[in-house]
């Protein structure tokens, strides 16, 4: 059987009215040195750009609304999604709801070669420049630098330039989208340094180690990304499942467009999919295996928000609702375990 699916195609079914109940135990916490607070479980927008799937703005409105209706505060997105879409909708969305108490953050650095040369502070002023009136905002509320090439993170200039930015009142705050646990490091003992995007899943414990530590000790927000390893920890893929050709899934799998990390969190695919079916087996009564994903990555001290994509309105109110999710005793050394029977050895070192 095969099944054309997309990143965030949780399509599962809800234990709960997400409307009824749409604020009821949606946790909120300071968002690092930005001195924000916003909701556990965050938005990740790449899918409004729609760079893998048609997405109107009817259908994106309906989304964000579900969203903030079950208590989500953070959107995240990127002035390369959908080379730009995503940021001009949810700028539409923002207009549209002034009394929402928003966070929005985007990225940027990648809408030119990944040459460190370009990591100076005026592409910075382009990039942002073009960020703030895609989103309708004369301060960006915080840009993210989106995986920029290693020596960016440890070129002085590059911190100096987004200093700069915060001066001219052009950004709030700054951080990074990271690919390896040493790139974060390196952004993370940097004073100006608010947050930290990193890929933390089930399937990716290695932040938990040294990253997630620093951070706490020096007041650095952690962003979750690719929470369900690329909807591996949805539970609903099989060894057999096909994804449409424009979907990552189908052309990165071994790193053809950018790191292979991205993309099932760099794990082989018929091993993921085996121990999905371990962890759905984990899951409490009540609860979907992308809701138990998300609420084991709630549950990590020193994570600010995670950011699952949403494609409908009811997969916004699924994800949204993982943050009421209790896991039973025992849950974080069952996951310990799957990720050392299946994964250690070959990602551990990698990331």
């Amino acid at each position: 059987m095969s099944l054309f699916a997309r990143e965030s195609d949780n399509d599962v079914p809800l234990g709960v009215d997400g409307r009824a109940n749409r604020v009821e135990g949606m946790e909120n916490r300071t968002l690092g040195r930005t001195g924000r607070d916003v909701s556990v479980i965050g938005l990740g927008t790449w899918q409004l750009g729609a760079d893998w799937g048609e997405v109107t703005e009817a259908d994106a409105f309906a989304v964000l609304d579900a969203a903030t209706e079950a208590g989500v505060t953070f959107f995240d997105t990127a002035d390369v999604y959908g080379d730009g879409r995503s940021e001009q909708l949810i700028g539409r969305y923002r207009a549209s709801h002034p009394d929402l108490p928003l966070t929005v953050a985007t990225k940027m650095g990648r809408r030119e070669a990944q040459d460190p040369a370009n990591f100076t502070l005026a592409k910075f002023r382009e990039w942002t420049d073009r960020s703030r009136s895609n989103l309708g905002m004369d301060t960006l509320d915080l840009v993210q630098l989106h995986c920029p090439p290693t020596p960016v993170f440890s070129n002085a200039a590059v911190y100096d330039a987004l200093d700069t930015l915060v001066e001219e009142g052009a950004i709030a705050n700054y951080g990074v989208s990271v690919e390896t646990c040493a790139e974060a490091l390196e952004a993370i003992a940097r004073p100006g340094t608010a947050t930290v995007q990193i890929i933390l899943n089930a399937f990716r414990l290695k932040p938990l180690d040294e990253v997630l530590p620093a951070a706490r000790e020096a007041g650095v927000g952690i962003i979750a990304r690719v929470p369900l390893a690329s909807g591996l920890l949805s539970g609903r893929y099989s060894e057999t499942t096909e994804f449409a050709a424009d979907d990552h899934r189908s052309y990165n799998r071994h790193g053809e467009a950018f790191d292979v990390g991205e993309t099932f969190s760099g794990v082989d695919y018929a091993e993921g999919v085996r121990a999905a079916r371990e962890f759905a087996a984990l899951a409490p009564e009540g609860a979907t295996p992308a809701q138990a994903a998300l609420a084991w990555i709630v549950a990590q001290d020193g994570v600010s928000t995670v950011i699952p994509g949403a494609r409908s309105p009811e997969q916004a109110r699924a994800n949204a609702a993982a943050a009421r999710v209790a896991l039973p005793a025992g849950f974080a050394d069952s996951v310990r375990a799957l990720y050392d029977t299946h994964f250690r050895p070959t990602t551990h070192p990698r990331w």
